[in-house]
């Protein structure tokens, strides 16, 4: 059985961008580093984390809901909302009050700690192979 419900499609889209953030918080310095041209400085990482988080977060919301009342999802969704409150707490303190690493670090946790989350959800949903969140 094809499985292309909007659960499991949310699921993956979040992975990806969570997958994303991560690469980008890893990648970022590097670049800015390596490179010293006029664009990369222009570049706000603060808007981009922002923007990251206003994808990430209804995604992420709406999969991790649907898995926990479909197929009664608690671990993935309790850890999915764990992450997502660590990607919360990392943007909102920022290089404030973590420091630049602290920031990158508690943005990698969460975003590992939701794509687990997600993977875990997709699982759940494939494993039991109903009819309720499936198209």
């Amino acid at each position: 059985m094809e499985l292309t419900s909007a659960q499991q499609n949310s699921d993956k889209l979040s992975i990806f961008v969570s997958i994303t953030c991560a690469l980008h918080c890893l990648l970022m310095p590097a670049f800015l580093i390596t490179t010293s041209s006029f664009i990369a400085l222009q570049i706000d990482n603060e808007f981009l984390h922002g923007v990251m988080l206003l994808i990430i977060f209804p995604i992420s919301t709406f999969a991790l809901l649907t898995g926990l009342f479909n197929h009664n999802g608690k671990i993935s969704f309790l850890s999915g909302f764990i992450g997502l409150i660590i990607l919360l707490y990392a943007y909102f303190a920022g290089e404030e009050i973590l420091g630049e690493w602290g920031e990158i670090i508690m943005t990698l946790i969460g975003s590992a700690i939701l794509v687990f989350a997600h993977w875990q959800n997709f699982k759940l949903c494939r494993d039991q192979a109903c009819d309720d969140c499936h198209d």
